[in-house]
């Protein structure tokens, strides 16, 4: 508990206590684990701790950053946790423990479900994100010790999801780092430019900044203001990506430091921007008043850029103690400052984007194309609009009114007839400006949503309410439609969409998906929220294992059967098998069963080009009974010769020297070529290989093969 000392202070002796047996639970569970950097793997949930201290979360989440880990990683269930720390540090555990037990089609697949599941359990429990994200931030820390391509993969997905969530959240200190983390592995030539060039170009706008700091501060002690000034260093990533979007050189950067005047109350935030633009005068169109229009994540702030006597224009953003605090830590917040019951509701004003992007789960069953929507949502950029009655609303950039008309209520937007915007009647499909004033015109006798909204629309949870629409009214067409393509794509994997569809496996699908009852699975697959390949993997995965389970209980029931073929499948003998005749597999060869429809187990060599289109799913073990076991058996080759006289007698020689019997022969000539066709009963494996030997070792013959 060293690496704790002096940050447990504020804490109760009870709260310190479990913390500490948190500790010594994840301490003693890692023992002997060792990450890839080589240190121990307790170094990991010590690390996540300390960033959530940092980070001023309450004791449950101290003790989850410690616990994360160690029922995915673990022999330690949640049941044990749940006993010795209590249900509510089981279920965050529990929301930040990854579905590794499943199986899934793709790694794609995986990665998808496992985002799924951490945005409805976060849903539940804000912590468990907060808690994701300082786990990120010590993997990215420490992610040199990866291989480069999983160091490319992790950071991109760190930029696009996880800096993304801690802006929704208002974190600003964990983006900004996360999103540094991420561009130094992801632009690694940009990043060491700028880490070695910014410090420079700081240091030249330094002199600037620190005259305009003198001045405000004289400022707030002439009208006794009680505030502070303070600059704002901008992050590297920032710094790059308005480089590259402006199409501009670092010199050109301006902001690299902003200032930032802190007050203690609203009217002083306005008194204080007076002030400044008195002094210096203000740029057009670079003021934004974040304190009237808060941005989604509740982040408020005065922002205006000035030019100063030294012709450099220079930010300077204005707030309260309050609005500084709330833009570092954002929800965190919510536990920093112990915040009362009016507090919980301001947490859930915070995270209503949360609370919309869930809308979509009942539309999107799908969890790689949920992913892929709420990963193009979340770093999309933002509007705000108003209705007449001054109601504000936060959209994505580039939507339309009939966003809008979906963001108020599902029934305005079905109501939905035209709108107008400030005043103006548009057509639905123009795109809305911040600021804009929209009221939407509907009429009670309207049918309903058009298909062609789906085009205009650009929010997901618009398009989601829409695609509910259609889903209601053609419901019937959906489930008719969505067993017709199961059944389609079952013959094709050659199955019967009847025998997949037991009660169990049925069960299975409907709990993983959260459907009610069969008929809304196949209505999913009917209006494309499922695909047909999703709902079959689990059906034929179900089925198989079945056939394998009455397979083995047959082999119990038979083991007095003599098996002519002398194999042993799935580590016993008695099982009806046969061998396939496209491969024609001999003691001795590498074999592997596959499970078939009323044949039993179909036999073929491993390396029979067959093997490579079955369903790994049916594929089972198999091997032949020792040597001295084993009958003689027949194998059929292929011998190409010289076109001489004598060759066809001095291969029947070798075969009567060897004293093994032949069954069948035909010959022929080919283009100067005698190729001869056999089939030769024989022993055993050596016996075999002698043959083979003394064929290819005559001058006559080229070539000797098992057809």
């Amino acid at each position: 508990m060293r690496e704790f000392r002096g940050k447990l202070t504020h804490f109760s002796k009870d709260e310190v206590k479990l913390i500490k047996s948190a500790y010594s639970l994840a301490e003693k569970a890692h023992e002997g684990q060792m990450r890839e950097g080589g240190l121990p793997f307790f170094v990991h949930p010590v690390a996540v701790a300390q960033i959530v201290l940092d980070l001023g979360l309450d004791a449950t989440s101290v003790v989850c950053a410690l616990l994360h880990d160690v029922v995915e990683d673990t022999s330690v269930t949640l049941k044990e946790i749940e006993t010795q720390f209590g249900l509510e540090v089981a279920n965050i555990v529990e929301g930040l423990t990854k579905l590794e037990k499943f199986n899934f089609e793709s790694k794609e697949e995986a990665q998808a479900e496992n985002f799924k599941k951490m945005f409805f359990a976060m849903s539940k429990d804000i912590r468990i994100i907060l808690i994701k994200l300082a786990d990120r931030i010590h993997n990215m820390r420490s992610i040199c010790a990866k291989p480069v391509k999983k160091q490319i993969a992790t950071a991109q997905e760190t930029l696009d999801i996880y800096a993304s969530i801690a802006g929704r959240l208002g974190v600003a200190k964990f983006k900004a780092e996360l999103e540094d983390l991420a561009f130094r592995y992801l632009e690694p030539g940009a990043y060491k430019f700028l880490v070695t060039n910014v410090e420079k170009q700081r240091k030249k706008q330094n002199h600037f900044l620190l005259q305009v700091k003198e001045t405000l501060k004289n400022q707030l002690a002439e009208f006794g203001i009680n505030g502070e000034i303070k600059g704002r260093p901008k992050n590297l990533y920032s710094i790059f990506r308005k480089m590259k979007a402006l199409n501009i050189s670092l010199e050109e950067v301006y902001d690299l430091i902003a200032v930032r005047v802190i007050v203690e109350t609203e009217s002083e935030c306005y008194s204080i921007l007076g002030t400044v633009h008195k002094i210096y005068p203000p740029l057009p169109n670079r003021f934004k008043d974040y304190i009237v229009v808060p941005k989604s994540n509740k982040y408020q702030s005065l922002h205006t850029t000035v030019m100063t006597p030294h012709g450099m224009p220079i930010e300077i953003q204005i707030r309260t103690f309050e609005m500084d605090e709330l833009a570092e830590y954002g929800v965190a917040a919510h536990w920093k400052y112990k915040e009362d019951k009016a507090g919980k509701n301001k947490l859930d004003d915070k995270i209503a984007w949360l609370r919309r992007a869930l809308e979509l789960e009942e539309d999107y069953k799908d969890s790689k194309e949920f992913y892929s929507l709420m990963k193009s949502d979340l770093g999309a950029d933002e509007i705000v609009v108003s209705s007449p009655m001054g109601d504000l609303y936060n959209l994505r950039a580039g939507s339309t009114p009939i966003d809008f008309a979906y963001a108020v209520h599902s029934e305005v937007g079905n109501k939905c007839t035209g709108a107008k915007v400030n005043g103006v009647i548009v057509k639905l499909e123009k795109p809305l400006q911040n600021g804009d004033v929209v009221q939407i015109i509907t009429n009670q006798n309207s049918k309903g949503p058009s298909r062609d909204w789906l085009n205009i629309a650009q929010t997901p949870s618009a398009k989601a309410k829409i695609r509910s629409f259609f889903k209601k009214q053609e419901k019937p067409e959906n489930i008719k439609r969505g067993k017709e393509m199961l059944e389609m794509e079952a013959k094709r994997r050659g199955y019967k969409l009847s025998d997949l569809l037991e009660p169990v496996s049925v069960q299975n699908v409907m709990r993983r998906y959260t459907f009610i009852s069969e008929a809304d699975m196949f209505a999913s697959v009917g209006y494309g929220g499922l695909t047909t390949g999703q709902v079959l993997f689990k059906l034929i995965q179900l089925h198989d294992k079945k056939a394998k389970a009455q397979i083995r209980a047959v082999a119990k029931q038979s083991k007095n059967i003599s098996d002519p073929n002398g194999i042993v499948v799935d580590g016993a003998a008695g099982f009806l098998t046969s061998l396939a005749k496209c491969c024609n597999p001999v003691p001795g060869d590498e074999i592997v069963g596959y499970i078939s429809r009323g044949r039993g187990v179909l036999v073929h060599r491993t390396s029979c080009p067959n093997v490579r289109g079955f369903e790994q799913e049916r594929l089972i073990e198999a091997t032949f009974k020792r040597e001295a076991d084993v009958k003689p058996f027949n194998v059929s080759l292929q011998v190409t010769a010289h076109d001489e006289q004598g060759v066809l007698a001095d291969v029947a020689s070798i075969i009567k020297i060897l004293k093994l019997s032949m069954s069948a022969f035909n010959a022929r000539t080919e283009r100067g070529e005698a190729i001869m066709n056999f089939t030769v009963l024989v022993p055993s494996l050596k016996d075999l290989e002698v043959l083979l030997n003394k064929l290819r070792s005559h001058s006559k013959i080229k070539s000797v093969y098992r057809v």
